[in-house]
């Protein structure tokens, strides 16, 4: 056992002493919490408005009732014009949407006749879209309630809670986070790929200690490491950008050791493929950038193309950032803890059984 934490030890000094490990480790995931800090600290999508553009052919009393409930809206900048002059707008994307309100009768309305309004907005942005029809939807149904005289089914009452608010910088740590520990788990495998091709290893079978804890030393510096990297990140964030931590410190960290593990299983899946060095390199970079870019951790998974959410949702980066933003805000999980966690484990066991059917010493 002494000589086991000989080499814990040693595995320990080679990464200090390695200067790119220490920038792919530490510095890289910390670069890039200032960067997405800088850049998005402080941004609330909750204050956002937009601009509508109206156009009422309608130029009764009901017209422009019309106009003073859509101006009344705050979230909504309201600019007037003609039908053709707002779709311009709207394609030039100084729009979000154009709401086009057709002659109106008050007596075909109370006859139940409907009256088809038009909403055109960016299709770009299907997320607040759906808010803003919602809202005209709103808007035009209170409309009719008043203009038929109709009875309220319904009436409610505001009662305030307090509620944690999370800005964009909340949202990315968690992902930077899910990055870093793939990233040690991944680029951790290179080590053993040149001991492997430096006949370290060989020389290493000659020797009374056995090889297999020389790999299982450099696996427990690296979970170890993950948990350091996910400390580090977290206390930058909270006393530079001053990001919420409001899950469970247990969890959050058994999430960190459960990523890690499974990219260093993935990892060493993927050099056992690799005779050299620089192979092995090519392989893992091969993972890396789609994982990095296509799992959800920087962009939301509903702006992505459908082609490329099959994709997607076979990464276990997608899962490990969701499960992380759980585990750290406390947000919903979009697929389910559950879900994240099966699947994470079902990427270990695979490519653990895998890297172990495929490994080799020489």
């Amino acid at each position: 056992m002494r000589m086991y934490w000989q080499l814990v030890v040693a595995n320990v000094k080679d990464m200090v002493r390695d200067r790119m490990s220490l920038f792919w480790f530490v510095a890289f995931p910390l670069l890039c919490t200032f960067l997405f800090g800088a850049i998005f600290s402080g941004v609330d999508d909750g204050e956002r408005t937009f601009d509508i553009g109206l156009v009422v052919e309608d130029q009764s009393l009901l017209g422009h009732g019309i106009v003073t409930a859509f101006e009344s809206v705050p979230a909504f900048n309201v600019h007037r014009g003609s039908e053709q002059d707002e779709l311009d707008s709207l394609r030039q994307g100084k729009r979000f949407a154009v709401v086009v309100v057709p002659e109106l009768s008050i007596q075909a309305m109370a006859s139940g006749s409907s009256t088809e309004v038009l909403v055109y907005y960016d299709e770009s942005q299907q997320n607040y879209a759906r808010m803003v029809v919602a809202a005209v939807d709103d808007i035009l149904a209170e409309i009719e309630r008043r203009a038929t005289n109709a009875p309220r089914l319904f009436t409610t009452k505001t009662l305030s809670i307090h509620v944690e608010e999370f800005t964009t910088i909340d949202y990315l740590i968690p992902g930077i986070i899910a990055m870093a520990s793939m990233q040690l788990g991944l680029f951790g495998t290179f080590t053993y790929v040149e001991l492997r091709e430096r006949k370290i290893i060989k020389r290493l079978g000659a020797t009374p200690l056995p090889r297999s804890m020389v790999l299982w030393a450099e696996i427990l510096v690296r979970l170890v490491m993950s948990v350091v990297q996910c400390l580090v990140i977290l206390v930058v964030g909270a006393l530079v950008f001053d990001i919420k931590v409001v899950g469970n410190w247990i969890y959050i960290i058994g999430a960190v050791m459960l990523g890690a593990a499974t990219f260093i299983s993935l990892g060493y899946f993927l050099v056992s493929f690799a005779k050299t060095n620089e192979a092995a390199q090519g392989l893992v970079q091969m993972v890396h950038f789609p994982m990095m870019f296509l799992s959800g951790i920087y962009f939301p998974i509903e702006i992505m193309p459908p082609l490329l959410k099959p994709v997607m949702n076979a990464m276990p980066l997608t899962y490990l950032g969701d499960l992380m933003r759980h585990n750290i805000l406390g947000l919903p999980s979009q697929f389910g803890v559950q879900k994240d966690l099966a699947i994470l484990f079902a990427w270990l066991l695979v490519t653990l059984w895998l890297a172990i059917k495929r490994f080799r010493w020489e």
